[in-house]
């Protein structure tokens, strides 16, 4: 149970750091194919699945919440270190991955799978990139929080069943789309605020979080158990594409990390300190992901 509380911080974390997938992390931890049966099968398994997914909540919960400040400030910190530490939990997932393919012939349609998604990923995270650079302060300013309309809740439901069907695929960052479409600074401040107005027992602050938070949360649930649901199809009908494609979306991450990334400045030290939380995470992400060669 902790080390799904772990893997599951690991996968909360990563949602919220743009370029950054948490479907690449729970590929990376071992524990997609297991994610995706529990929510797919929630109602017919229903003990067995709430048994998977409660310690992965919570520890997402905990990435999201807790740890997601401390992340923050490692950005600031060390930024080169961090985007390199990412970009080890990723690759170390990869092994895992190729395991899957290995001994099966490869076929044109496998080659084409995994190149078109990593084109995807790869202009995704560059178009990000190029609109954060652009609009990266007006975004930051913009004011999202919902009236009460039936506009703003159908608005904010959407954008939360995007960025939760995101989420869900592997190479996608939730965050880089939430990013794309202007919403991820308004929801981060919005969360930080709800937070802040929970601590304070500030009323009109606790409200004002939840007209924005509950339509978009229930859009990430819909979004979460739809993708999920056609993500099962496509595995049992075309196993090998899919995991073609999939090794595609994680050699793409650390191209997207990159583009999307900030390194701060480029010394010898940076480099070889990065080295080493590169490793790190290449490390833990092998740890971590062991129940995926089992």
């Amino acid at each position: 149970m902790i080390k799904n509380i772990l893997k599951g911080a690991v996968i909360g974390i990563a949602n919220i750091i743009p370029g950054v997938s948490g479907g690449t992390m729970a590929v990376a931890m071992g524990i997609y194919d297991v994610l995706i049966r529990s929510l797919t099968h929630l109602f017919k398994e229903f003990k067995k699945s709430v048994m998977t997914l409660i310690p992965i909540l919570i520890g997402a919960a905990i990435g999201i919440v807790g740890l997601s400040f401390l992340i923050e400030k490692m950005f600031g910190w060390i930024p080169m270190q961090t985007n390199l530490l990412f970009i080890g939990l990723i690759l170390g997932g990869l092994p895992a991955m190729t395991v899957k393919v290995k001994g099966e012939k490869i076929r044109p349609g496998h080659i084409a799978a995994f190149l078109l998604f990593f084109v995807i990923v790869v202009g995704c995270a560059a178009l990000g990139a190029a609109e954060e650079g652009a609009e990266g302060t007006a975004i930051a300013e913009t004011n999202i929080i919902a009236t009460g309309s039936v506009l703003d809740i159908i608005k904010l439901f959407g954008v939360g069943m995007v960025a939760s069907a995101t989420m869900v695929v592997p190479g996608v960052s939730g965050s880089m789309m939430l990013m794309l479409m202007g919403y991820y600074y308004p929801l981060i401040e919005t969360v930080n605020h709800f937070i802040r107005s929970l601590i304070a027992f500030d009323m009109e602050g606790i409200w004002a979080g939840i007209c924005v938070l509950c339509p978009a949360g229930l859009g990430v649930v819909f979004g979460i158990f739809l993708i999920a649901k056609l993500i099962e199809i496509i595995f049992e009908k075309f196993p090998l594409y899919a995991y073609w494609a999939i090794i595609g979306l994680i050699v793409a991450s650390p191209f997207a990390i990159i583009l999307m990334g900030r390194f701060g400045d480029i010394t010898v030290i940076h480099v070889l300190t990065s080295v080493v939380t590169f490793a790190l995470g290449f490390m833990i992400a092998q740890k971590l992901g062991e129940d995926a060669k089992e």
